[in-house]
């Protein structure tokens, strides 16, 4: 494969190291600046066109982090790699929160440096036909919003389109699609980003509590208010503020709301005087707002003013091309976590993950991956998978014999690790002994 000659900045006080990574780049015909300090690299990146970093963390004076923290602040579309010889659990944890593609401890072997360096860069190198198994993409991120497909894309454009004004914002879904991180990054993407982001769950704070979070209330308001306070609206001054679950507000609240909404004020609760805002209003919830119109418990007129712009948060089943890109990402953010390295998934898991439905959407791959990295060692495989991944999936017709005879291969393994107890392997499998049967013989 030919590569265009990208420019990779190397950042390292060891002089040996720099020459290595050197020769391996120049094997793979990229052109490479090298930097013996922080200070040094500042200065190529204000004079140079850059399309990678790859840093060591341990330096005198100024270290690898505040380099990345820089490069996160100054150029944050250039992918950052880390080369380290003392790698740490927080070092890594601050890394990945920085926005680091990859990390690499020493000594690494020539074929793990390309791997990073590919999937740094955004080369999908495709290994043996199937898509989970392939290098990934980890470069399509948008603020937290991980993915790749049409529908994540669609999105990314109405947020470039609305994120620098304040036009109010109406955000759906199911539960577990990742609706708070879509009005995140509205905010933190925009010009808007230094201003305060407020999330507020109304469906987790009680209704008699709900109104005087959002507006504030005055000394003697109500039993127990002994002094002024402001409430979230107030907070979010100049900024956004994040409602979620909208359809639990009471009647009330939403009275409140409108008012917000369209005389751009909030009154608190037992005052008379009305205080001005200014901010932007997201929403969002996983219920059909219109059939709570229909009910009468959903005011059509505050409907129509939070659905200025409407954006649509697919569940993951339409979207099983971020797949890869979400497992990847879990897979480095507990594999960090919990074992201090990084975990990687076979073949026969990722399609398992490819192919299920997901039901509870990127909250449950992310606690699949969880529960997967803590079991295993160092692979992730079928084994680390829960059995309602692996015994209710509906597979396409072309797709049926191969992945029955991996299934067929599983509960064999089962069943040696039981000494062919069909009861204790049922048992272990989440299916009864007919089924066992069924299975082997189909």
């Amino acid at each position: 494969m030919k590569f265009k000659k990208e420019n990779i900045l190397i950042v390292d006080d060891d002089i040996q190291i720099l020459e290595l990574l050197q020769r391996h780049l120049h094997s793979w015909s990229y052109h490479t600046y090298k930097a013996v300090s922080v200070k040094e690299a500042v200065q190529i990146l204000r004079d140079t066109q850059i399309d990678l970093l790859i840093t060591d963390l341990k330096m005198p004076e100024i270290d690898g982090m505040e380099l990345i923290k820089f490069v996160s602040e100054h150029y944050p579309h250039l992918p950052k790699l880390v080369v380290t010889g003392y790698p740490s659990l927080q070092d890594s944890l601050v890394a990945i929160k920085s926005g680091v593609v990859d990390y690499l401890t020493k000594p690494f072997t020539k074929n793990e440096l390309k791997q990073a360096v590919d999937k740094s860069l955004g080369i999908n190198n495709e290994t043996n036909g199937t898509r989970l198994n392939s290098e990934i993409k980890t470069d399509k991120a948008y603020g937290e919003i991980i993915g790749n497909s049409e529908k994540i894309n669609d999105i990314i454009q109405i947020i470039e389109r609305v994120k620098d004004n304040k036009a109010t914002i109406f955000i759906k879904g199911e539960s577990g699609t990742g609706k708070e991180l879509v009005a995140r990054a509205i905010h933190y993407q925009g010009k808007f980003s230094r201003a305060p982001f407020i999330a507020v769950n109304c469906g987790g704070i009680p209704e008699n509590l709900l109104e005087a979070e959002l507006f504030g209330y005055t000394k003697g308001a109500f039993t127990g208010a002994e002094k002024n306070r402001d409430g979230f609206f107030q907070a979010a001054k100049g900024g956004t503020i994040f409602l979620d679950e909208i359809g639990n507000a009471s009647t009330t609240v939403q009275s409140r709301l409108l008012r917000v909404l369209q005389e751009k004020e909030v009154v608190k609760v037992g005052a008379q005087k009305a205080e001005k805002i200014d901010l932007r209003i997201i929403a969002a919830t996983n219920s059909n707002l219109k059939e709570l119109i229909k009910k009468g418990s959903f005011r059509e007129d505050l409907y129509y003013r939070l659905t200025v712009v409407e954006i649509e948060v697919a569940p993951l089943r339409e979207r099983k091309d971020d797949i890869p890109l979400l497992t990847e990402k879990f897979l480095f953010k507990y594999g960090v976590e919990y074992k201090d390295r990084f975990i990687k998934i076979d073949p026969e898991a990722s399609a398992i993950l490819f192919r299920y439905d997901w039901p509870g959407n990127i909250r449950e791959l992310e606690n699949v991956i969880q529960r997967a990295v803590i079991m295993c060692d160092k692979i992730v495989t079928v084994e680390h998978l829960p059995d309602s991944l692996k015994y209710n999936i509906d597979f396409p017709e072309q797709e049926l014999h191969p992945l029955k005879e991996m299934e067929k291969r599983y509960i064999q393994k089962v069943l040696n690790a039981t000494n062919n107890n069909k009861t204790k392997a049922a048992e272990i499998l989440g299916i009864d002994r007919k089924t066992i049967r069924q299975k082997l013989s189909g």
